[in-house]
């Protein structure tokens, strides 16, 4: 089913619209939750925060834009898991929002999370705009590769190819930069 249509049934309230809508994104929310959550709680709080948004969505289908539904749904998603780290007590770094939640370690690894979230940061960077821009799409927006061809206007087994390239410079990058690397 179409973007446009799922809204409309949920505009129109029925809730074949909304399950729709969550089977297309369901891992989607469930990735931006957890990569904020990060394993700060129990598997089922970040459950319910994934529902939350997905009732968040039901509730306010008016509002809801075809075409700009996902980062709609990422946004709730954030804030609902970020209101929960609230809730518990715990708290974002403001400098990596989403990276890291300050507190859950002992400070010397805190420091040596930091410089490795560096050296993962500095060789993405060495990646050519177009590899950088389908392995973030794919690995920290969690866009299936039918996705990133598409947005990207490129052919699947192309972006296969390049989502291998770029996984085996990454390694090769953080290898040189002295980075454990485990596979």
């Amino acid at each position: 089913m179409r973007e446009a249509a799922m809204v409309e049934k949920m505009q129109e309230g029925d809730a074949s619209g909304l399950e729709a809508l969550m089977d297309r994104y369901i891992p989607y929310v469930s990735t931006v939750v957890w990569n904020i959550l990060r394993g700060a709680m129990p598997a089922e709080d970040g459950e319910e925060v994934v529902s939350d948004v997905f009732l968040a969505a039901w509730k306010q289908a008016g509002d809801l834009v075809p075409g700009h539904v996902k980062g709609w749904l990422g946004a709730v998603a954030r804030n609902q898991a970020k209101n929960k780290l609230r809730q518990r007590g715990l708290t974002l770094s403001l400098e990596d929002d989403a990276l890291d939640i300050p507190g859950l370690e002992d400070p010397a690894n805190d420091i040596e999370r930091a410089e490795e979230r560096f050296l993962v940061r500095q060789a993405l960077g060495s990646l050519p705009d177009q590899e950088k821009e389908i392995f973030l799409r794919y690995y920290y927006y969690a866009q299936s590769v039918k996705e990133v061809a598409r947005s990207m206007g490129l052919k699947e087994g192309t972006v296969k190819t390049k989502l291998k390239r770029g996984r085996v410079k990454l390694k090769e990058t953080l290898m040189r930069e002295g980075f454990a690397y485990e596979a």
